[in-house]
């Protein structure tokens, strides 16, 4: 049922979006260093190496300097344009053709680099490995403001590492365990919501017996008992 609603959504969004994604391929492919698209190796399902789509927000050789596959706020090697895109999240649209080919889904774990992947424990990766990953997804709105929460951090890559990486692993797992049509739906109203209201709680309301987050992040994801 699920997979249903992903292609008919994916499908619809391609078509009623055009008029915008349009745009910005022109924008993008006569700025920066001429690049409309990102394609990066990303794990999906089973643990099965998909291609990831984006539009080209970042240097050229960005995954193989500076903090890698992991980006800061004020990131050097996000391009001029790139800094609007990556906000609003219109950067990842894209997926939407990863959607309809079945790599992804609009609802899932976020799909990692290997990377930012093995920092998972093997529970949590054999877990979120049983789903496709998403386009959004309880991670991802919880963690809406991740790249300014690395940037406050005293060492990025080891924040991500001890603090962010064992949590979000948790809210994916979750998801797994509680998944549903009624969790699905929810998670996109919420995610369309997060996107116009960014710094919203409105995911511990909407989502009941979530993990509660550690101490060094509630504050940052807004957590509310």
């Amino acid at each position: 049922m699920q997979r249903i609603f992903d292609i008919i959504l994916s499908a619809s969004a391609i078509l009623v979006l055009s008029i915008l994604l349009i745009p910005i391929m022109i924008v993008l492919r006569f700025t920066g260093e001429g690049e409309v698209f990102f394609s990066q190796e990303r794990i999906g399902r089973f643990g099965k190496p998909f291609k990831l789509l984006k539009f080209a927000t970042m240097l050229k050789n960005s995954p193989n300097v500076g903090t890698g596959t992991v980006t800061v706020k004020s990131d050097p090697r996000v391009l001029p344009v790139g800094k609007f895109l990556r906000s609003s999240k219109i950067n990842e649209l894209p997926q939407l053709l990863n959607i309809l080919l079945g790599d992804m889904s609009i609802i899932g774990p976020r799909p990692l680099t290997h990377q930012t992947f093995i920092a998972y424990s093997d529970a949590v990766r054999e877990t979120i490995g049983r789903v496709r990953p998403g386009l959004s997804g309880i991670g991802s709105i919880v963690f809406r403001n991740e790249e300014d929460i690395l940037s406050g951090a005293d060492s990025s890559m080891q924040f991500y590492n001890e603090v962010i990486a064992p949590y979000k692993g948790n809210l994916e797992s979750w998801y797994v365990r509680n998944n549903s049509i009624g969790i699905y739906v929810k998670a996109i109203f919420v995610t369309v919501f997060a996107v116009f209201k960014p710094g919203t709680s409105i995911a511990w309301k909407i989502f009941s017996g979530l993990p509660i987050p550690p101490h060094r992040l509630r504050s940052q994801l807004n957590y509310i008992e």
